[in-house]
């Protein structure tokens, strides 16, 4: 039987460490795509979400079940992480590693891929953040909603819009390159 976050941070609490162990197992690989895709940058990704279980294991975490579940807790923690790095400055992108394989194929992925997270990263935070959720973690309407504490109408226009936003700015990067 799989336990609900609530009752491993309960257990947690508690002190059960395997409790703790189990739930970092479950939200950490997302807490990490979510601030990778946030900002493009893999060490301040993994730091934030680290951050996260940090801030969950101080004895006065402000983390309340009663204003909803653990999971949109955790997002909105990440969330005001990645705002905090957003205002250090801007991150290096990285090279991605994934496409090395075949060296002229790579590259023209690389390029594509490099192109999408610059129109990404230049979306307005709350367009962004509905992207990442519903299209780069693949959460639904209503998990998406629900971590980002709006309706789910607002989460449907920010995805429509955003994604608006995000093929008219690569239609003119691709533009640009024809003309480059």
């Amino acid at each position: 039987m799989s336990r609900t976050d609530e009752e491993l941070f309960q257990l947690m609490r508690e002190g059960d460490q395997k409790a703790f162990a189990d739930l970092y197992d479950r939200r950490e690989p997302q807490l990490y795509r979510y601030a990778l895709h946030s900002l493009g940058d893999p060490s301040a990704a993994e730091e934030i979400a680290h951050e996260v279980f940090v801030e969950l294991m101080r004895t006065d975490s402000r983390y309340d079940a009663a204003r909803g579940p653990l999971e949109a807790w955790m997002y909105g923690v990440a969330r005001n992480l990645v705002r905090m790095f957003r205002r250090r400055g801007p991150v290096e992108e990285p090279v991605d590693t994934a496409f090395h394989h075949d060296i002229v194929g790579g590259m023209i992925r690389e390029e594509s891929l490099v192109a999408l997270r610059a129109a990404l990263l230049e979306l307005p935070e709350r367009y962004r953040e509905a992207v990442v959720l519903c299209d780069l973690e693949e959460r639904n309407y209503d998990e998406a909603a629900q971590i980002m504490n709006c309706p789910v109408g607002t989460i449907r226009s920010r995805l429509h819009r955003a994604r608006a936003m995000l093929a008219n700015r690569l239609r003119k990067l691709k533009a640009l390159e024809v003309t480059a």
